[in-house]
């Protein structure tokens, strides 16, 4: 839920900023910001939660420990190329393809109850879903019209 609070709250602060100090309010960028801000925080989480967020991958997965950096990597890459103008539709679309494929490792990690933060099993379960299955596709939505479109 942080993620979702960050990104509505960085996007509300770059809204505001943009009409008090230019003549229009660039949604786009805002936009923009709000999700590279997104992409950085969760990274982050992959260095600081890297056994947990391990847990998140079935054990016959080799290199877990890589994957999740390798992700985190691509978390940051994002957030950077979405900014540069011969790569942001590719970034985007790349990145609307990413959301789709890390979330069977939620959907994974909420049938086990796994708790990334403190790498134990004891996390909410499959109602987690209820939450995370529609911030997946507010992310895409939200890649798609900012950075795609």
């Amino acid at each position: 839920m942080k993620p979702l609070f960050l990104l509505i709250a960085v996007f509300a602060l770059s809204l505001t900023g943009f009409k008090m100090f230019s003549q229009h309010v660039d949604y786009k960028m805002s936009g923009k910001i709000a999700l590279a801000s997104m992409l950085l925080f969760t990274a982050s989480g992959h260095f600081l939660y890297t056994k947990g967020m391990s847990m998140m991958l079935p054990d016959g997965i080799p290199f877990r420990t890589a994957w999740i950096y390798l992700t985190a990597g691509i978390e940051i890459a994002a957030a950077a190329a979405i900014f540069i103008p011969r790569l942001h539709k590719l970034t985007g679309l790349l990145l609307i393809l990413f959301f789709v494929l890390v979330l069977p490792a939620n959907m994974y990690a909420a049938t086990k109850h796994l708790d990334y933060e403190t790498a134990t099993w004891t996390g909410k379960g499959v109602s987690y879903l209820w939450f995370r299955v529609p911030f997946q596709l507010l992310l895409m939505a939200w890649t798609y019209f900012f950075v795609v479109k």
